[in-house]
């Protein structure tokens, strides 16, 4: 068995019972689960039972041709995507079919098994994806469930009902929340209930990447366009071409490169560095930040332009502390994902551990919640979630705070504010034991400031020795 897809169902529809049992044989030996169908009439009574994710059609059958079942088909609904078989003489029918009845593709008779394999494997790709859309919809609509999103507040059915309507489109989105708030997840949702699903999701933090590096990362570079560039690196529009780009953290962008943007979204081009050609893009926007950029765009850091044209359809993110009634469907969620990764038998969450989950104020929002159920999974191991498995001092409402040797940050009279600010920096990095991303959640910046600062102590270090 060359390739394994235990869960990609195949409908072949073919009058000549040798060629449509050969196909059969052939695909199943590939590794999908196989039925087939005489004729057009057939296949939609077995469409009823069995829920293809492809379908390979003969056009010319009786009773009810190809054609005529793709019709049906697309009246009611669309159908799985279709490959259509066609003589040499139907090429003119079978393109037709596909621009007017929304055929995925077509093979010539009679059919090579390579181009078979390539074109089942892609359409079979189209076809979960499609799934994967429909069970997000009927999880949003029972279980309030979008993807990894849970939510049954008020606040997240604002949100899910945001994301089911932007998806259709090609609309810019604008996703502002803090940080650990599910910005990314927010995203891909918008992603997979998209006409895009089948094509790249490609995320880059803005935040987490020199000044130097974003625009090659961004456009991409040809040999020799910079020192270091020793071969030619496409950006992320171009690994998106006819999918999503998340931008995260687009607030940190520099005001050069963010010129640079403004233009590949007003064109729909992009010219990698050192590049003198340009390249047509077909790719969504999607923008994120952790930070309103109310007060970038007045000091002048993010152009105003830039803002407008990523700001079509805003999506803000609600911190959890304002949708506490969440915490049980989603802590709940979260264990169940838990206990998969570590392998574990954690069943519940004490009332006491809900109760003070309820009090605390959450400045991680759900990625904290996340560490804190995972450790204490871990320490666990099984049975319920009680106070003694949660990490030391959990719980109250104030956010963690970086502890000297008495419990407290102590400043001396005497400080500048750089030295009680790298004092501040330096604790909450012991906190959390040099977790920088938790340490700048708790401080309330972004890594990239929290990266710099560190790095300015780096080097008032060396020109002290």
């Amino acid at each position: 068995m060359d390739n394994e897809h235990p869960l990609t169902r195949v409908l072949v529809v073919d009058d000549e019972e040798s060629q449509r049992t050969a196909l059969a044989g052939m695909i199943a030996l590939w590794g999908y689960a196989v039925e087939t169908a005489a004729d057009g009439q057939e296949a939609l009574e077995k469409l009823q039972v069995y829920d293809a994710h492809v379908m390979l059609t003969d056009l010319k059958m009786p009773r009810m041709d190809g054609t005529e079942l793709l019709q049906r088909l697309k009246a009611e609904g669309g159908g799985p995507p279709s490959i259509v078989l066609t003589a040499h003489g139907n090429l003119e029918t079978a393109v037709s079919t596909i621009n007017d009845l929304g055929a995925f593709w077509f093979l010539e008779k009679p059919v090579q098994s390579a181009a078979l394999k390539v074109l089942l494997e892609r359409a079979a790709q189209q076809g979960r994806l499609a799934e994967h859309a429909e069970r997000l919809e009927r999880q949003l609509s029972n279980h309030g469930v979008l993807g990894e999103m849970v939510g049954a507040s008020r606040k997240m059915r604002e949100v899910f009902s945001l994301i089911q309507q932007v998806a259709p489109s090609s609309a810019a989105v604008l996703i502002t929340g803090e940080s650990g708030t599910g910005k990314e997840l927010a995203a891909r949702a918008i992603h997979i209930l998209s006409p895009r699903r089948a094509g790249p999701f490609v995320a880059i933090n803005c935040a987490a990447m020199p000044d130097t590096l974003m625009e090659s990362e961004l456009f991409g570079h040809e040999k020799g366009a910079f020192t270091g560039a020793v071969e030619r690196r496409a950006g992320c529009f171009e690994l998106a071409q006819k999918g999503t780009v998340l931008l995260d953290e687009i607030g940190d962008m520099p005001v050069a490169t963010q010129a640079k943007l403004l233009r590949v979204l007003e064109d729909g081009r992009v010219r990698r560095l050192g590049g003198k050609s340009e390249i047509q893009l077909d790719v969504r926007v999607i923008a994120a930040t952790n930070a309103p950029l109310d007060s970038a765009l007045k000091d002048g850091k993010f152009r105003e332009d830039l803002y407008y044209r990523l700001n079509v359809f805003p999506i803000p993110l609600p911190p959890l502390r304002d949708r506490s009634e969440d915490l049980p469907v989603l802590a709940a969620a979260l264990l169940e994902q838990l206990n998969q990764k570590h392998g574990v038998k954690v069943t519940d969450i004490s009332p006491a551990v809900l109760e003070r989950f309820q009090a605390h104020s959450w400045p991680g929002n759900v990625r904290e919640l996340r560490n804190v159920l995972e450790r204490a999974v871990i320490v666990a191991g099984e049975g319920s979630i009680e106070i003694q498995h949660l990490p030391p001092g959990f719980g109250g409402t104030a956010p963690p705070r970086p502890t000297g040797a008495d419990g407290d940050l102590r400043i001396p009279v005497g400080y500048t504010i750089e030295q009680a600010e790298r004092a501040l920096i330096e604790m909450t990095l012991e906190h959390t034991r040099n977790n920088k991303t938790r340490a700048a959640e708790i401080l309330g910046i972004s890594q990239k400031t929290l990266f710099n600062k560190l790095k300015e102590y780096g080097a008032q270090a060396a020109s002290a020795d």
